[in-house]
């Protein structure tokens, strides 16, 4: 291992002082509290997955209803379309036996339509892929589609999801309760312009999961870590007893799960590991008390929880002489991008680091208060690695098999210098089974498409 990373993996910071740390010890988590999580989360799964607890449970373990993987065969034209923050995209995805083409564009959703109505929503997006359809000359084929919408669903079958709550910003009126399928297509059909045939309705975990397991089949696993966190595992289909029967194949032996772990944390649950940094950040959300253990562990939130951290300690004097600008306490404006940038720079080094603090006002500041800052940023990103890496244990440990790969997307684990290796390291000491962790190249938008393409081939 390199020095750089040893120095992030191994915990090696001879330079900070005790009253920083002792000023962070609330966020630096042991083995035995990452064994505690892992054991209340199986708990809250086993909850999710029993048609008894199923209604009442935090963890809510979704049936997706996807019961097939991809097998190399799928050949055609297949859009996806994936929504899941700020942006959604449109894609065509051409499959051929191993050979693949992918076209796609990026729409931008404005601020406007995320907290709008329903209908707003769905007309923008229809309107949008339609314009893509157009563009490739496509709009007299039938096209199958794999719609990826990452948020909680409560799913009766392969094309019929309703939203359960909004997360990451959204809040559109109209569709909590709702067939988001059947949203898409009455926008589709007001339009009249294009032929869609939407094939499945997904989330990103379970698209990633997908999208991975074309590549590779030991693929068990998907999981987010970005703007939200989220992940899906491969289960024993006879543990699935929360599942509609007859919506599914009760004699195929395996059923994707979508966990929505988001949420595991309310009520309690995971108040020995949150503190009240994690309070601050909840309190003024859009949704208090909900999707805490992805409050602690993804984008939206990580660069606000090293603000608060990082205002901690200059109001009691351990930091830049005890004054910082007025951008360090405004909510928002610490960025979790500069959290990976900071921790991006070499040992010793620090340009990254100065760069993020003058863009925030602080222009002159000592080589001691950056190695600081690199240590606030180090903290909260290491216990979100450790929290995700927990997560994973568990679903490793549930299953029970060897040589499984994790199918990992999200801007954090792709952006972050030393997410990666963190979970490698930790995954490996808190359960005893071999596995990979493997980066989606293209997100779950192929998912998505493959979901559509392995659905359309079974009709």
């Amino acid at each position: 291992m390199t020095e750089q990373v040893w120095d992030y993996v191994g915990e090696k910071w001879e330079h900070i002082d005790q009253s920083i740390r002792d000023a962070c010890k609330d966020l630096v988590l042991s083995d035995n509290q990452l064994r505690l999580v892992m054991q209340k989360l199986t708990e809250e799964i086993n909850r999710g997955l029993s048609k008894e607890t199923h209604d009442n449970a935090i963890v809510k373990c979704f049936t997706t209803y996807v019961q097939d993987l991809p097998n190399g065969t799928e050949k055609g034209n297949f859009l996806a379309l994936d929504l899941g923050g700020t942006n959604f995209r449109v894609l065509l995805i051409t499959l051929d036996g191993q050979n693949f083409d992918m076209k796609s564009k990026i729409y931008a959703i404005p601020q406007s339509l995320m907290l709008g109505t329903g209908i707003q929503l769905f007309d923008h997006i229809a309107q949008c892929l339609a314009l893509f359809v157009k563009e490739l000359n496509l709009q007299n084929e039938i096209l199958p589609l794999g719609f990826t919408f990452s948020f909680p669903l409560t799913q009766y079958g392969l094309t019929k999801g309703h939203l359960v709550r909004w997360t990451k910003g959204f809040n559109c009126s109209g569709v909590i309760g709702e067939d988001v399928v059947a949203l898409l297509e009455e926008a589709i059909g007001r339009r009249n312009d294009v032929k869609i045939d939407v094939c499945a309705i997904l989330n990103d975990t379970t698209g990633t999961l997908m999208s991975c397991a074309w590549k590779n089949r030991n693929c068990r696993i998907g999981l987010i870590v970005g703007t939200g966190s989220n992940a899906c595992y491969v289960e024993k289909t006879k543990n699935v007893q929360c599942a509609i029967p007859g919506n599914y194949a009760e004699n195929k032996p395996h059923m994707l799960i979508n966990t929505e772990w988001g949420a595991f944390g309310e009520e309690g649950i995971l108040d020995f590991v949150i503190t009240d940094f994690d309070r601050a950040i909840d309190e003024n959300s859009i949704n208090p008390t909900k999707q805490l253990f992805e409050k602690m562990i993804s984008g939206m939130y990580m660069g606000e929880l090293t603000r608060l951290v990082l205002e901690k300690l200059v109001n009691a004097g351990l930091l830049f002489g005890g004054k910082c600008s007025n951008n360090l306490r405004k909510r928002g404006k610490f960025f979790t991008k500069y959290v990976s940038e900071i921790e991006n720079d070499p040992k010793g080094r620090y340009t990254n680091c100065r760069d993020v603090l003058a863009e925030l006002g602080m222009p002159n500041v000592s080589d001691q208060d950056c190695e600081n800052v690199r240590y606030v940023c180090s903290v909260v990103s290491r216990r979100a690695a450790h929290l995700v890496s927990a997560g994973i244990a568990a679903l490793l440990n549930k299953m029970g098999e060897n040589n499984v790969t994790v199918g990992i997307d999200g801007s954090v684990y792709r952006f972050h210098p030393h997410f990666h290796d963190l979970m490698t390291a930790k995954i490996s000491e808190l359960q005893k089974y071999k596995f990979d962790l493997m980066l989606s190249e293209d997100g779950s938008g192929r998912g998505a498409a493959l979901v559509a393409a392995v659905a359309s081939q079974r009709r």
